[in-house]
């Protein structure tokens, strides 16, 4: 079944509001083995008709948000009534929600709401509790233009996905026919590069019967997409694995971070930072994570070559010798991040954000990153991350954190004698 979904709001093109819409439908889709064969995105007005217009001759089904409000601009409505040669009525069922909704708040209806209340005769009205415009289903039998179901509903995510649970799926259930549902896999790569995973696995992969294989990279990841029977999915799985199982991180979505953090509370483990390159963006990215006060005790950001030494004892004599940007250097601040906190692992960095500062010894996109372990020898990696300031930060705690992950699993496999 070809489902089409038509994004309206001038707001939408403009960038002052973020479309979360195609996204959140193609997982909601997916759960019900449909899958999004177009998404469209048109600013408020006239282009709303002549999109739709072209999205019905094309789909089975159109999912058209936003437009529905009272204002001029508003005309989603009208433009389903001329795509479909169906007339506009006003609802009174619709009328009365609407005019409940004010009345429950303490409000006056204004006039122009009532345009909220029409709707193409022989439609649907879909209730919304959570706003003022009620959503519309027109079936194919009643559009004349092509056999294509259409959903209008409202733009805000508040009264969207509501509707979308109470209105929108029942009948996406009954117009597919109970459409199989495929086996998605998705395995989360850390500090592989997207190429070294096209090239690896893809010819492999292209030899499984019904497999379709996506890849989708970020800075220091890459996300590995595998859709098909169960039997193709478990064979592309184990084949991703059997080249990258140590660098994946994650087979459900999560963030590299969500791992850190989950994997170090089920094993009771203590985490301290200590940064000067990344500004605090490791401990950052961890107490981004519901739950991280479990596990995080101390974060420091000792940028200045003082607070290096004042807070976590680094050398003076080693800073001299050796400048903030060395293997030393980080060994000292995770050392002195483990023993100030009394945590269980310790992870430091410092380097070379740029553009200035490099030499020929020590470039630009130069980080040393400490992991000290309670009861293991501090280790030391040199790395080489030549970016801009912000992808230079992100690396390096895309490192970091990978590092902390393979430790505790490096721990967990020990305790349980692997």
């Amino acid at each position: 079944m070809k489902i089409e979904i038509l994004n309206t709001g001038s707001e939408l093109l403009l960038g002052t509001t973020l479309n979360t819409h195609g996204r959140w439908m193609g997982q909601q889709l997916f759960k019900l083995g449909l899958r999004v064969a177009r998404q469209t995105t048109v600013p408020d007005g006239d282009a709303i008709r002549g999109a739709l217009d072209e999205a019905v001759r094309r789909a089975d089904v159109a999912i058209v948000t936003g437009g529905l409000g009272p204002t001029s601009d508003d005309i989603t409505r009208e433009a389903a009534s001329a795509v479909t040669g169906t007339e506009l009525i006003e609802d009174e069922a619709a009328l009365r929600s609407l005019e409940a909704f004010f009345e429950k708040r303490g409000r006056t209806m204004a006039p122009d709401n009532r345009k909220q209340a029409q709707v193409p005769v022989g439609a649907e009205v879909l209730s919304n509790p959570n706003g003022t415009a009620p959503g519309i289903y027109i079936p194919p039998r009643l559009n004349g233009a092509a056999n294509c179901a259409i959903f209008l509903l409202p733009g805000p995510p508040r009264e969207l996905y509501p509707m979308w649970e109470a209105e929108v799926v029942p009948k996406l259930r009954s117009l597919s026919g109970g459409d199989v549902l495929a086996n998605l896999a998705q395995l989360s790569l850390a500090m592989v590069g997207e190429s070294d995973v096209h090239q690896e696995l893809d010819a492999d992969l292209a030899k499984i019967a019904g497999l379709e294989v996506g890849y989708c990279a970020r800075l220091g990841e890459v996300d590995v997409r595998l859709i098909g029977s169960d039997d193709a999915v478990k064979e592309g799985r184990a084949r991703v694995l059997s080249s990258f199982s140590e660098n994946c991180f994650s087979e459900a979505a999560e963030s590299l971070e969500q791992v850190v953090v989950r994997q170090m509370a089920e094993h009771g483990l203590k985490l301290a930072t200590a940064e000067s390159c990344t500004g605090g963006l490791i401990a950052s990215r961890l107490t981004d994570v519901p739950g991280a006060s479990a596990v995080l005790t101390h974060g420091w950001v000792t940028y200045a070559n003082e607070a290096k030494v004042s807070q976590l004892g680094v050398s003076e004599t080693d800073l001299a010798d050796h400048g903030a940007v060395s293997e030393p250097v980080a060994r000292q601040m995770a050392e002195g991040a483990l023993r100030v906190s009394g945590a269980d692992l310790a992870v430091a960095v410092t380097g070379i954000a740029g553009p200035d500062g490099g030499t020929s010894e020590k470039p630009v996109g130069t980080v040393f990153i400490g992991l000290a372990r309670r009861g293991r020898e501090t280790e030391v990696s040199r790395q080489l991350h030549p970016r801009d300031r912000h992808g230079f930060k992100r690396m390096v705690s895309q490192s970091s954190l990978d590092l902390l992950r393979r430790a505790v699993a490096e721990k967990a496999a020990r305790s349980s004698g692997l």
